[in-house]
């Protein structure tokens, strides 16, 4: 039986996040990005997007390895959106360093394209297919397949109203704007994916000493260039959360801990016919999640 680490995407995020992290990491973070990591996670620096991804990199690295300080270590990662950072660092195939100053650059770039009047949607209680019939017209995409009937679309603010309107029409449950200024996991991110995945080139990375597995396409990767590729693109790809949890699931891992903040990614494990159990380290707290992966390992 094995552990999952999740670490979950933009939309978690909260003022003071990174207040009370275990460990070093966030001094580590000061030597490399200076001052800027002092006000972080202040009200005002999370309304954009650079600090909220840099906030998000910080936070699950630390917890994750406060966890393996407690003796409980993953044997597969996955992340959402730039919960792929953290993980592909916890799975050893990224220097923390390098995860920051590429983090550092995804969030510019991506603000910089699109600086307002653009994020994303999710609605619940429709399937893809009656989702994809609302899209015409709005100039919206389909951005995130978080589980069978929780879809998240990108696009305009009037697009997706658009678009939330006819949902509810046609029975959805809700239409929620999310806590993202940016059109993430469509064609429109497609040119900073590109500029990110130039700067790529200049960081090695490494083999992973656990299971690296893609949130945009639920497979495992284990070779150093497929998983750079999938940092800097997946931005511009659909997230397919739903299908990483199902192989998690088949690769016998029976224990999600997602890492804070939040527990989103939590609930949509659950919806995934997730066969064993999954907590989020926040609500649950480090001790419960130390006792149930302990209890797993026997």
């Amino acid at each position: 039986m094995k552990i999952l680490f999740t670490f979950p995407g933009q939309g978690t995020q909260r003022e003071g996040m990174l207040q009370s992290l275990p460990g070093t990491e966030l001094a580590q973070a000061r030597e490399v990005l200076g001052e800027e990591v002092d006000t972080l996670d202040t009200a005002a620096a999370l309304t954009h997007t650079r600090a909220v991804q840099l906030s998000l990199l910080i936070a699950g690295v630390a917890w994750a390895r406060e966890l393996e300080r407690r003796g409980v270590s993953p044997d597969i990662v996955s992340g959402l959106s730039i919960g792929a950072y953290p993980a592909a660092v916890i799975a050893g195939a990224l220097d923390f360093a390098d995860a920051l100053k590429l983090v550092a650059l995804r969030g510019d770039l991506m603000e910089q394209a699109y600086p307002h009047g653009y994020g994303l949607t999710a609605i619940m209680g429709l399937t893809l297919p009656q989702v994809e019939t609302l899209l015409d017209g709005t100039g919206t995409y389909i951005a995130n397949l978080n589980a069978e009937t929780q879809i998240v679309i990108a696009g305009t603010d009037d697009g997706m109203a658009q678009v939330a309107q006819r949902a509810l029409a046609k029975g959805a449950n809700k239409a929620h704007r999310l806590a993202v200024s940016v059109p993430s996991h469509c064609e429109l991110l497609a040119e900073p994916a590109a500029t990110l995945a130039e700067a790529f080139s200049g960081v090695t990375l490494s083999r992973p000493r656990c299971a690296y597995l893609s949130g945009s396409t639920g497979r495992v990767l284990w070779q150093p260039e497929k998983i750079a590729d999938d940092l800097a693109m997946n931005m511009a790809r659909t997230v397919r959360w739903q299908e990483a949890v199902i192989s998690a699931n088949e690769r016998e891992a029976r224990l999600a801990i997602e890492m804070p903040p939040g527990g989103v990614l939590t609930c949509l494990t659950r919806q995934a016919a997730w066969e064993g159990e999954a907590v989020s380290l926040e609500r649950s707290g480090v001790d419960v999640a130390v006792h149930l992966a302990r209890r797993l390992r026997g």
